[in-house]
């Protein structure tokens, strides 16, 4: 009936949905993961640089280095955040739908069950018209079947209801993980820092003793201009992707 196809629909629908966001969010996790160890990497590879350079330059690549560190520790926050927010609880639809798939099974073996019984008594009615002992036998068998059938029914219709309220709070949970309120502050904060030092590190090695000031300070204008550029395509394909 509507009751049992509605909780089937839902149910068939979440476990084909809920499975491929479940497998998508796991990959992306597992590349943040291997892009955050590329980073650290990448951290130790400019500190090991750092230590053959000009003590200016020493100093600015340090710092952005530490800097840059800083920011993996938000990637790693990320991480952890869609593993224990977002990956577990898709990973419990598993179970929570082949429980929901043994409610409607009980619950269309109770009516088949009250069927049966039903037609077993018209049955017995017919053949035994004047025995009273067999016919009230086959009327207590349907009342039993007939209480079973109701309480499987008023289950399914609070299974209904739990099942939607679950599946519309996850979805919640889900959007405010990927999305926290004060993403936008900390990554400014971030991108700030990071840029700094560098920049000015640059700026010292340029003034002291090259000659060159006029054509390093374009240099380090453009190169300031790239970074913008860059950053701010990266900030965009990433808030993109966590207001889909």
């Amino acid at each position: 009936d509507t009751q049992t196809r509605q909780l089937q629909d839902a149910v068939t629908n979440v476990e084909k949905h809920f499975g491929e966001l479940c497998q998508i969010f796991a990959g992306y996790v597992r590349k943040t993961a291997r892009l955050r160890d590329k980073a650290d990497q990448l951290v130790n590879e400019i500190n090991v640089y750092a230590s053959t350079e000009t003590p200016n330059l020493k100093l600015g690549l340090k710092n952005f280095a530490e800097e840059f560190a800083k920011l993996q520790d938000y990637r790693q926050a990320e991480v952890e955040r869609l593993e224990a927010k977002v990956v577990e609880p898709l990973k419990a639809y598993g179970t929570i739908v082949k429980l929901k798939r043994d409610d409607l099974k009980a619950t269309l073996t109770a009516r088949n069950r009250e069927a049966k019984q039903l037609t077993q008594l018209e049955r017995t009615r017919q053949r035994n018209p004047s025995d009273r002992h067999i016919i009230s036998q086959a009327e207590t068998e349907l009342q039993r079947a007939t209480m079973d059938a109701t309480r499987t029914t008023r289950h399914l219709e609070e299974t209904i209801d739990n099942f939607e309220k679950q599946k519309i709070k996850d979805i919640k949970v889900f959007r405010n993980s990927l999305y926290p309120p004060d993403y936008s502050s900390r990554l400014d904060i971030v991108r700030a820092n990071s840029k700094s030092p560098l920049q000015r590190s640059l700026s010292a090695k340029c003034v002291s003793g090259t000659g060159q000031v006029s054509t390093c300070r374009l240099r380090r204008d453009q190169q300031a201009d790239d970074d913008e550029e860059d950053e701010d395509l990266d900030v965009r394909e990433e808030n993109n992707f966590l207001k889909k």
